[in-house]
């Protein structure tokens, strides 16, 4: 179904329109769709049906979206597997999933799991010697396109199943946001298995927009794409923002052409948001907050990037209901904190070991769908609050709250107020095991290169922004920049470790 309206609505506005920039080649839709039904020729003929799971192991990369489309055009499910994840977590994610195949490119060895599967097929031999080409279409929006696994940073991998009416939603609230003119052109800069990326696939051809890649996000590379391919938008997570306005050689390229810079996975450091705004001179800013299992929630503007804004993550996308709610799920007063949870066209189906009712497993074990989308609602596992005029401010993830001396401390405040101080690159605050408090409130920091800071000057700064209780007790300053998932969001759960290691417990 979306394959229809996202490539095929190129085909019939955009023929000649290029719509990937393959090896330094503008492919334009008309041969795109060629190297599509290819491909899915190529899969249908080794025995790929509609809802079938293919799981694949790519870089960023043309083949990938190729790929990607094709599955949609034969009703496959894709299983897109984030690189960057250990042995054991490639094994649970494949158990999870039990697909019929695997793909992989030749960068990465074949994983050595248990889970059986017919098919192991290398990338670059998908295609060859392949003469006919699919002449099918795939229509049924409410079956499954993709299950997008969570980052693992809490726990085991889940699979968030979303539907082709699903991902089709996201890419119009990407679209709503992104605000595509034409002859765009995006940029695949983050990793494609993410949920900022993969609806961004399928938002690109709608509007005629071509698509380019970088294998592995560097401020280089990424300077060079932009300033040779004249690119118009892409999407970053902060850290990667903070490492190109960090690169010594930027001013040496002109990239001026970038209309649109959007940003997620958490919120930006004021002083971050003037850096940017002198290194990219016509950019403008976008923060979008979603989920894996929910797509695009909301939305900041360029222009709503005021001091007063900046920690929030703006106003829900057209067709978002999203609500503060109390423990006993009542919605609270403006101002309050408590759970966010949304509603909408492109929330998940569910988890995918919920919906298969063959795979394997406990049948008395927690429905995790059911929980997750109790009351109608999809509960987003962050605690947040809304202003009065409808923005709406993500304080911190529920399981990342610190309980220190009876008071509740959410990490995400503290890393607010330590990103304001200048000389902050990176931070990260969680609780480590204290026998009086029972958890202190702990900080991991890096500082921009050529700075200094002590721990009482952080301390001191601040006192002036938060409470006493919330104020860091214990400081690491680290020289290397702190540990990420493969989304570029900090593995707290890594920091964590060596002080939580031996405990009974853990809180």
């Amino acid at each position: 179904m979306i394959y229809t309206h996202s490539v095929g609505r190129a085909l019939q506005y955009f023929p000649q329109h290029t719509a990937l920039l393959r090896d330094d080649r503008a492919v334009p839709f008309l041969e795109l769709d060629i190297r599509v039904r290819r491909i899915a020729a190529a899969l249908r003929r080794r025995g790929f049906l509609s809802g079938d799971r293919l799981a694949f192991m790519m870089p960023n990369g043309p083949d990938y979206i190729e790929l990607v489309y094709a599955c949609s055009l034969l009703g496959v499910i894709a299983v897109p597997i984030n690189t960057r994840y250990a042995s054991a977590e490639i094994d649970r994610l494949l158990e999870d999933a039990r697909p019929r195949g695997l793909i992989r490119h030749s960068k990465f060895p074949v994983p050595a799991v248990r889970v059986e599967w017919e098919h192991l097929i290398d990338v670059a031999r998908l295609d060859e010697a392949a003469e006919e080409l699919y002449a099918g279409e795939f229509y049924d929006p409410d079956a499954i396109l993709v299950l997008l696994y969570t980052s693992g940073t809490t726990g085991d991998p889940k699979g968030a199943a979303l539907t082709h009416a699903n991902v089709f939603s996201n890419i119009h609230d990407l679209n709503y946001w992104l605000a595509y003119r034409e002859k765009a052109v995006f940029l695949h800069a983050s990793p494609m298995f993410h949920i900022a990326d993969f609806p961004a696939m399928f938002a690109a051809p709608v509007f005629g927009a071509a698509q380019m890649t970088l294998e592995r996000f560097d401020a280089l590379s990424f300077c060079a794409s932009v300033q040779a391919n004249k690119v118009t938008h892409t999407v970053l997570v902060p850290s990667m923002i903070n490492t190109l306005c960090q690169f010594q050689e930027l001013a040496a390229f002109n990239l001026d052409s970038l209309d649109v810079l959007a940003y997620g996975g958490s919120p930006i450091a004021p002083a971050l948001v003037q850096e940017v705004r002198r290194a990219l001179r016509k950019a403008k800013l976008l923060q979008v907050y979603g989920l894996s299992e929910a797509g695009f929630l909301t939305g900041l503007t360029d222009a709503e990037h005021t001091d007063d804004r900046l920690q929030s993550c703006g106003r829900p996308c057209p067709g978002i209901d999203l609500r503060v709610l109390d423990a006993a799920g009542k919605p609270v007063a403006s101002g309050e904190l408590g759970n966010l949870v949304a509603r909408g066209p492109g929330i998940m189906r569910g988890y995918w070991h919920d919906i298969e009712e063959d795979l394997p497993g406990d049948e008395s074990s927690v429905d995790e769908t059911a929980e997750a989308l109790r009351g109608g609602f999809f509960h987003t596992g962050d605690i947040g609050r809304q202003d009065k005029d409808g923005y709406f401010y993500i304080v911190d993830r529920a399981k990342e709250m610190i309980v220190s001396g009876g008071e509740n401390v959410y990490s995400g405040e503290v890393e607010a107020a330590i990103y304001e101080i200048p000389e902050v690159k990176e931070a990260a605050v969680f609780g480590i095991p204290d026998e009086k408090w029972g958890e202190l409130v702990a900080a991991a920091v890096v500082l921009r290169p050529g700075t200094s800071l002590s721990a009482e000057e952080l301390k001191q700064y601040c006192k002036t922004r938060i409470a006493s209780y919330k104020v860091p007790r214990h400081i690491e300053f680290m020289t290397e920049e702190l540990p990420k998932s493969g989304s570029g969001k900090i593995l707290k759960r890594v920091l964590r470790e060596k002080y939580w290691a031996g405990q009974s417990r853990r809180v």
